[in-house]
């Protein structure tokens, strides 16, 4: 495959700039209201030199889906980056790593993948969102809904031959499941997400259990301080990935779950900036 992207800084590549979150705290920047406290440490991505826009595509079943998008303004049709949301839904941050990637030179779209089931961003406590939402999602649509997506980002500007796929905590896991699900996928980075744990009807295998389906190679990024994913998990992934010998690796950092997002206290500006580098990297290689 070639080569995704073109070479960056992380300054250049995202033209952040960082300021505090003042005035209506989650609400006033667009946070989700779960994730409050928004810290100090937010980047704000501007969308000059981007075509960026919340839009809607028609996902599995019909179904039109919410999703929002950026682009390079001008040149030739981007590989393509699909970007799985965290539990709190389609957010700012979200949409701030869209631009990041675009920035860098990709076509960077999220799907609003709990759409069906309401909207996380207006909940403000996590029970009543595992609850309420994130419980009731299941694994299938979800597949189904990011191979929608794919094939809409081919008729919108996008490289869908050059496809790459990255997620954050709940999106993490599913990094992993679409790397075995899309044949067609080229890269996924896949940021702390879970490897082990319970299943159900709904949510019937963990990434732990599809590595020798992997049909991708998958970059994973996770903590060391991460309470909920313990380094054993992590060691048991790294493991069952040489035994299979898929072109997979796990990197482990000095930091604590949501490392990288930056509006949350859990972010990293040590770990991050060097995550995200490796996370271009992987995509720009395969």
């Amino acid at each position: 495959m070639d080569r995704l992207g073109e070479d960056e800084t992380w300054v250049r590549m995202s033209g952040v700039s960082r300021r505090a979150a003042l005035g209506g705290g989650a609400v006033a920047l667009g946070h989700a209201l779960a994730a409050q406290p928004v810290a100090s440490t937010v980047i704000r991505t501007p969308a000059e030199g981007l075509e960026a826009t919340m839009l809607r595509f028609p996902a599995a079943g019909g179904f039109l889906m919410n999703a929002y998008r950026a682009k390079p303004a001008r040149g030739k049709p981007r590989p393509v980056v699909l970007v799985v949301q965290e539990i709190f839904g389609l957010h700012e941050w979200i949409r701030d790593v869209t631009r990041r990637l675009a920035h860098a030179g990709f076509y960077a779209i999220a799907a609003d993948l709990f759409q069906r089931h309401g909207d996380p961003t207006k909940i403000a406590d996590i029970r009543t969102l595992r609850e309420a939402i994130i419980s009731k999602v299941a694994d299938a649509d979800v597949m189904a809904d990011l191979d929608a997506l794919a094939v809409f980002a081919a008729t919108d500007g996008g490289n869908a031959r050059r496809l790459g796929i990255t997620g954050f905590c709940w999106g993490g896991r599913i990094v992993w499941l679409y790397a075995a699900h899309n044949p067609q996928l080229k890269a996924g980075v896949a940021w702390y997400g879970r490897l082990t744990g319970d299943v159900n009807a709904l949510t019937p295998r963990n990434p732990i259990d599809v590595v020798g389906q992997l049909r991708a190679p998958v970059l994973g990024l996770y903590g060391t301080q991460d309470r909920g994913i313990p380094v054993s998990d992590v060691e048991a992934m790294n493991a069952a990935l040489k035994a299979a010998g898929r072109p997979s690796e796990i990197r482990l950092f000095e930091a604590d779950h949501g490392f990288l997002a930056d509006y949350r206290p859990s972010y990293s500006p040590t770990a991050a900036p060097v995550a995200w580098a490796a996370a271009l990297d992987w995509f720009r290689k395969l």
